[in-house]
C-alpha cells in the first residue's frame, strides 16, 4: 500500500565540484522503492563531513546510489516495494542511506530502516544513523573497547566524537577526548569525557600517558590521519588498536614497524558508505539491540547544534567547514507541525 505521492519532489543538487554555493535547490522525480526499500517522506536529514567531500569532488556515490547527497533521514514511510512486509506505511523511522537523503523524499533498504527512539523527535533521530552506525562498528566491533579499558577519541566535538564520548561512557569505559577550544573541551567533559585535551595547547600524547600512568589507551578512534598516526601509535597501551574512519590531514603517513610489532599493536580502518545492505542490515540490528536502549533511557543522545531549511543546505556545510560547531547540523525538510 502507497499513500499518494508526488511525482516531482525538492532535493538539492551537486550542480559542480566546488564550494558551498554549487548545492542549488531543484526538482527532480520523486523515487520509487524497489525491492526490499521503503519510500520515506523526509522531515529532516542530517549533514555529514562524507556530503562536504561529495560536494568537493573527491567521494563520488557508489554504484547504483542516488547523486543527491545525503547520508541519513528521519521521516515517515509513504510508499513500500515488493518483498516488504515491515516496516510499514505511516511508521516513523530514521535510515541510513548510501545518498539521496537531502531530498523530500528518499529510497532506504528496510534493514537500514530503524523505528525512531522514544522520547526523540524528527530532528533528533535525523542525527542518528550516521555517526551512531559509524560508532558502533568501529569502536566496539572493529576496536573491541570494552568496560574497563581506556579510550581516545580526536575530534571529540564533532558528531562522531560527541557519540563516541557518550557510548564509551555508558558502556563502561575511560574516556578521554581532543578538542579545539575551551568551550568544545568543557562540552566534552559535559558529555562525559574525563579528561579533553585542547590539541592546539597540549599534546595529546604526552597528557595520556600522564593520565594512564604511562601506559597509554587501549583503544583510539581517528579522523585526522597524517602525522596524527605516529603520534596515535606512541598514545597507545600495548595491544592498542588504532582505528582509523577519515584523514582530515592526509592518507600518507610514516609507520614505525618496529614499535606496531614490539607492542602488538593493531590498525584498523573502515568506510561506511559502499558497505552491502547486508552489512549495514548487520550494524542496524546491533545498533538497535545495544544502544537503542541507552538512547530511550536517556543516557546517551544526539547533540544537535543547528538546523537549517533544506533550501539553505549551502549555510550547513559553510557552517560545517567552519569546525565551530559541537555535535550535529540537521536540515529541516518538512514542517513536523
Amino acid at each position: 500500500m502507497n499513500a499518494r505521492i508526488p511525482t516531482t519532489m525538492a532535493a538539492i543538487e551537486i550542480v559542480a565540484a566546488g564550494g558551498p554555493e554549487v548545492l542549488r535547490l531543484a526538482r527532480r522525480p520523486t523515487p520509487k522503492p524497489g525491492i526490499g526499500e521503503v519510500l520515506i517522506r523526509v522531515t529532516a536529514a542530517g549533514v555529514n563531513r562524507p556530503d562536504v567531500m561529495q560536494r568537493q569532488g573527491r567521494y563520488p556515490p557508489p554504484p547504483g546510489a542516488s547523486d543527491i547527497p545525503g547520508l541519513e533521514v528521519a521521516g515517515v514511510i509513504v510508499g513500500i516495494g515488493e518483498n516488504v512486509t515491515s516496516p510499514g506505511v505511516g511508521e516513523s523511522v530514521c535510515a541510513l542511506v548510501a545518498g539521496g537523503g537531502y531530498a523530500e523524499y528518499c529510497v532506504a533498504p528496510t534493514p537500514q530502516c530503524l523505528p525512531i527512539p522514544r522520547g526523540l523527535d524528527f530532528v533528533q533521530a535525523a542525527g542518528i544513523p550516521e555517526t551512531f552506525f559509524t560508532v558502533w562498528t568501529n569502536v566496539f566491533e572493529r576496536g573491541r573497547l570494552a568496560a574497563g579499558e581506556s579510550f581516545l577519541v580526536h575530534g571529540g566535538s564533532s558528531g562522531i566524537g560527541t557519540t563516541a564520548i557518550q557510548l564509551a561512557r555508558a558502556r563502561g569505559a575511560r574516556v578521554f577526548a581532543t578538542a579545539g577550544s575551551p568551550e568544545k573541551c568543557k562540552t566534552c567533559e559535559q558529555l562525559g569525557a574525563e579528561r579533553a585535551i585542547n590539541y592546539r595547547t597540549e599534546d595529546f600524547v604526552q597528557v595520556v600517558r600522564e593520565l594512564t600512568g604511562g601506559r597509554g589507551v587501549d583503544v583510539i578512534l581517528d579522523m585526522v590521519g597524517g602525522d596524527y598516526f605516529p603520534r596515535n601509535m606512541d598514545a597507545l597501551a600495548v595491544e592498542g588498536r588504532l582505528v582509523q574512519i577519515a584523514f582530515l590531514k592526509g592518507a600518507r603517513a610514516e609507520i614505525n614497524l618496529m614499535s606496531i610489532m614490539q607492542r602488538r599493536l593493531r590498525v584498523s580502518g573502515s568506510t561506511l558508505r559502499p558497505r552491502s545492505v547486508e552489512e549495514k542490515g548487520a550494524i542496524a540490528r546491533a545498533v538497535y539491540k545495544e544502544v537503542w536502549p541507552l538512547i530511550e533511557s536517556g543516557q546517551v543522545r544526539p547533540v544537535i547544534h543547528a538546523t537549517f531549511p533544506l533550501a539553505s543546505a549551502a549555510e550547513a556545510h559553510q557552517l560545517m567547514e567552519t569546525g565551530s560547531h559541537i555535535g550535529k547540523i540537521i536540515l529541516r525538510v518538512v514542517s513536523t507541525d
